[in-house]
């Protein structure tokens, strides 16, 4: 800890010291110090661009249109409803609902790489899941219950939602506002 703790601090004074040329510094003065109160969690890292959030995913962001850079696209035989699926090859394992030209929620599968900022992503435990969000509601999944498992955070929206596979592992989590976020089958 005590060799966290100096360039913690360096970080700290570096900070303080140009609060008033610039703006971030505050923010990053903050994000210093609650990393020396909790110096062995990963929960106050920033996100990087594997990481999902409530807010989204790299440049997606829930309940904002898909930006004009993005290599998400919709696939071929959507629903025609205002509700498609993207995907793009740059994301292996991603796909997200587009319902009235929003983005409404992002999902992560195997292969993908992504997690969430508390390191629990495709492949963890029902286990993990339960200690980090204790909270969340559970449900049978349609097709694999009763061993297999929806946990879905409770409350405003956006939200979490993890499939739990039969064998008791996290298949996908989603993040995004209803009906979507319940969606079982794509844009159904």
């Amino acid at each position: 800890m005590r060799y966290l703790a100096i360039p913690l601090a360096a970080a700290l004074l570096s900070a303080c010291s140009s609060q008033d040329d610039n703006p971030s510094a505050a923010t990053q003065s903050e994000a210093a110090t609650e990393a020396i109160a909790s110096p062995a969690s990963d929960k106050t890292a920033s996100p990087g661009p594997k990481t999902l959030t409530l807010e989204g995913l790299g440049g997606l962001r829930i309940g904002q249109p898909v930006p004009a850079s993005s290599s998400f696209t919709a696939g071929d035989g959507q629903i025609g409803n205002g509700c498609e699926t993207l995907s793009s090859p740059e994301w292996p394992g991603v796909y997200a609902i587009r319902t009235n030209g929003e983005v409404r929620r992002i999902s992560v599968a195997d292969g993908s790489g992504v997690k969430l900022i508390e390191g629990i992503g495709p492949g963890s435990t029902i286990e993990d899941v339960r200690a980090e969000f204790p909270s969340f509601r559970e449900e049978p999944h349609k097709y694999t219950g009763p061993e297999g498992k929806y946990l879905t955070q409770p409350g405003d929206e956006p939200r979490l939602r993890f499939e739990i596979n039969p064998d008791g592992k996290v298949s996908i989590i989603h993040v995004g506002v209803m009906p979507e976020l319940g969606y079982v089958e794509g844009c159904a």
